[in-house]
């Protein structure tokens, strides 16, 4: 069975957002907002690094792990898990590719409208973020700028999300999904609108891999 629970299912699945933080002046919020507003419009491409940990409702031990992503709007990215193991996820803009180095096992299927109204779609989708998600300011907590998003789609599978900003620039995710487990993702040494190769969201099986799904071109819609 493949092993995708990380990053990426958290961003196009996972459930309602962390309680809101109380705190925050009116003008550092707003500026939460317009920080929000100017990164989606300027960062057409990025990349970086991220460490993730899932905190469960149970108190069990947290699941930490760790990789880099980059992308480019809308809807090309190549993400690369290297803790707690190797996996390798690529969207060339149509389809979603997922590599378990291990197995030697690749899935792919459509994406479709699969950002929709989730939080991949504050990365990876369009620029038009009014159009899916109510946005209200968050006040600032741990010097970072915080953003509430609501999506106005019901069925997106979450209830919200917070997203914590710092000159512009994105730096934190927190969710919580509908089974109370709490997903908060860093993003670090982000680096926006570099020169990214368009060899670098895409992905071509490897050799002997074992593909589940169609690998064939999606047609053109």
């Amino acid at each position: 069975m493949m092993r995708c629970k990380f990053m990426l299912a958290v961003l196009l699945h996972c459930g309602a957002a962390i309680g809101l933080l109380a705190g925050g002046s009116l003008a550092i919020a707003a500026d939460g907002l317009a920080q929000l507003r100017e990164f989606v419009r300027n960062t057409q491409s990025a990349r970086g690094e991220f460490e993730q940990v899932v905190l469960a409702r149970s108190r069990r031990k947290p699941q930490q792990a760790s990789g880099s992503f980059a992308y480019s709007r809308p809807g090309k990215f190549h993400l690369e898990y290297e803790r707690p193991y190797r996996q390798v996820l690529v969207g060339d803009g149509a389809r979603l590719w997922t590599w378990d180095p291990d197995l030697n096992q690749v899935t792919v299927r459509e994406i479709g409208d699969a950002l929709g109204s989730t939080p991949a779609a504050i990365l990876f989708g369009s620029a038009a973020l009014d159009e899916r998600f109510e946005l209200g300011d968050g006040g600032e907590v741990d010097g970072l700028a915080w953003v509430e998003a609501l999506p106005k789609q019901t069925e997106s599978g979450f209830e919200a999300l917070r997203l914590g900003l710092e000159g512009s620039q994105l730096r934190r995710m927190e969710m919580r999904d509908s089974f109370g487990q709490t997903t908060v993702i860093d993003f670090v040494r982000l680096e926006p609108n570099p020169d990214l190769p368009a060899s670098y969201f895409q992905f071509v099986p490897p050799a002997g891999a074992d593909v589940i799904g169609d690998p064939s071109p999606v047609p053109a819609r």
